[in-house]
């Protein structure tokens, strides 16, 4: 047998009930591309190849708690203006981490803890 995808799914929350909520932060921010969308649920994704990995962990790092993501992006700090500008809230970093990446974390409209992480 063989792995074919792997999705991620996020529930919506009372705070924020409605699936398009994903537009700023997902679509516009982070480049991804809506590839469904039905009212109750709503994709978004690239047609790139990535690579795909799931990690488990006690803790996210320099004393952090686990994120709920992590999304490796091309240009941490033009990201995290971004998602400081569209008012998403910024709560560790930017910073450079002893094992190299560049990273912080931000609550996107439904609450989840992303870590948005580049290589060094």
């Amino acid at each position: 047998m063989t792995v074919k995808r792997i999705v991620s799914n996020i529930a919506t929350s009372a705070q924020a009930p409605d699936p398009a909520a994903a537009k700023t932060f997902y679509g516009e921010i982070l480049g991804l591309d809506r590839l469904m969308d039905h009212g109750w649920i709503v994709t978004y994704g690239s047609d790139q190849t990535m690579a795909v990995q799931i990690s488990i962990a006690s803790e996210g790092g320099s004393g952090t708690p686990v994120p709920d993501l992590s999304i490796e992006v091309e240009d941490v700090d033009l990201v995290c203006s971004q998602m400081k500008a569209a008012g998403f809230p910024i709560e560790y970093g930017p910073v450079n981490e002893p094992w190299g990446v560049r990273r912080f974390y931000v609550r996107d409209p439904f609450g989840k803890l992303v870590n948005i992480l580049s290589h060094s």
